[in-house]
């Protein structure tokens, strides 16, 4: 694998490059700031950059416009955890970066070895990703068909009965979340919960990006909430997510990160969540673009109970990992391409009922 690493910092630079110091089969090039990294990307040729931001001569942003066209690879954008960071996070990930890692102390991190082990698998989840794109397998056996639960027949009020939709993702999940949303109709007949794996900080600035795109609502879930019809909650990042109900009314609520679960907030612990509070052929569960395996058992689980579950296919999703482990479990009902997954939800959760006025609260 060949690594460049973008830091306008000797430190960090020398800190990046340290966490890959044990992995004989990583080659590794460095650059001071934008200029010189596309430069250095022409020369060298990397399966995988990490980009800084706050660079002086060319900054990350602009150094990313340009890269697609001096040589296009996946990028990992390595920001500060502020505000003013994810802001430029999220634009980046708008510009093709396909993640992100937050330096833990600012700018310039002393602790960046907090974040190694996440680098080095987002990273590596890059660059699995970069190779399959450019040497596909040829005989590769198509997927079995697999059972589809019966389509819940459609009530009195025009709707399926469909009490909740959760999507599960991870590295790409904002780029295909801004796909998938904005496509949903405002009287869209269900709410939604997303567990997108992000820091804090980082969630409330992508549900802000979003609601300014959608005519649903969207929102980011940082107290025990309803879930209202036509509005998706984005759980707290560095959080995990779990229903609840009061009073017959369906709650989402924030709780603190369990240890049992790698990555947060958990996809895992919010599927499992909802099997004590919905039944399982009123759910829609939706797997895109992520590394590992994080919901596709409990997604699994509850499909094999008559969930109706989607799956990213491996052509849009910029790591398949998550997607791939629920259709190598027989847990999707459909795989598809992001473009299609907006109008398979709403044909499965809505049905006549159109216009209205709805309000998160």
């Amino acid at each position: 694998m060949r690594l460049m690493i973008v830091d306008d910092s000797a430190l960090m630079r020398r800190m990046l490059s340290e966490c890959f110091s044990d992995e004989p089969d990583t080659e590794i090039a460095v650059a001071r700031d934008g200029e010189d990294a596309l430069a250095t990307a022409r020369e060298f040729q990397p399966d995988v950059i990490t980009l800084d931001i706050n660079m002086p001569k060319m900054d990350g942003l602009t150094c990313l416009a340009h890269l697609s066209e001096v040589w296009p690879c996946p990028v990992i954008m390595v920001s500060s955890l502020t505000e003013r960071g994810a802001l430029a996070t999220f634009e980046a990930l708008e510009l093709g970066a396909i993640d992100f890692v937050a330096k833990p102390g600012g700018t310039v991190s002393l602790n960046m070895d907090d974040v190694f082990e996440e680098l080095r698998q987002k990273v590596r989840g890059a660059a699995r990703a970069r190779r399959m794109a450019k040497n596909p397998p040829t005989a590769a056996p198509p997927p079995k068909p697999r059972p589809k639960p019966a389509t819940p027949a459609r009530s009195s009020t025009g709707t399926t009965g469909t009490d909740l939709v959760m999507i599960g993702c991870s590295t790409g999940g904002p780029k295909t979340l801004s796909l998938i949303l904005p496509a949903l109709p405002a009287d869209f007949a269900a709410p939604i919960l997303i567990a997108q794996h992000m820091p804090n900080r980082f969630t409330g600035v992508l549900a802000t990006r979003l609601a300014n795109a959608c005519a649903i609502q969207v929102q980011e879930l940082r107290a025990p909430k309803p879930l209202v019809p036509g509005c998706a909650y984005i759980a707290t990042g560095g959080m995990d997510v779990e229903l609840a109900t009061k009073q017959g009314q369906l709650f989402g609520r924030p709780v603190p990160a369990s240890e049992n679960f790698t990555w947060h907030p958990s996809v895992s612990r919010m599927v499992a969540s909802a099997k004590s509070h919905v039944a399982p052929k009123r759910c829609v569960s939706v797997m895109l673009t992520g590394m590992g395996d994080d919901g596709a058992a409990e997604m699994t689980e509850l499909h094999q109970e008559g969930a109706r579950t989607i799956a990213e296919n491996e052509s849009s999703a910029a790591i398949f990992g998550m997607p791939h482990r629920l259709i190598a479990l027989g847990g999707a009902s459909e795989i598809l391409h992001a473009n299609q997954i907006a109008q398979q939800m709403t044909e499965w959760v809505n049905g006549a009922t159109a216009g209205r006025t709805l309000e998160c609260r």
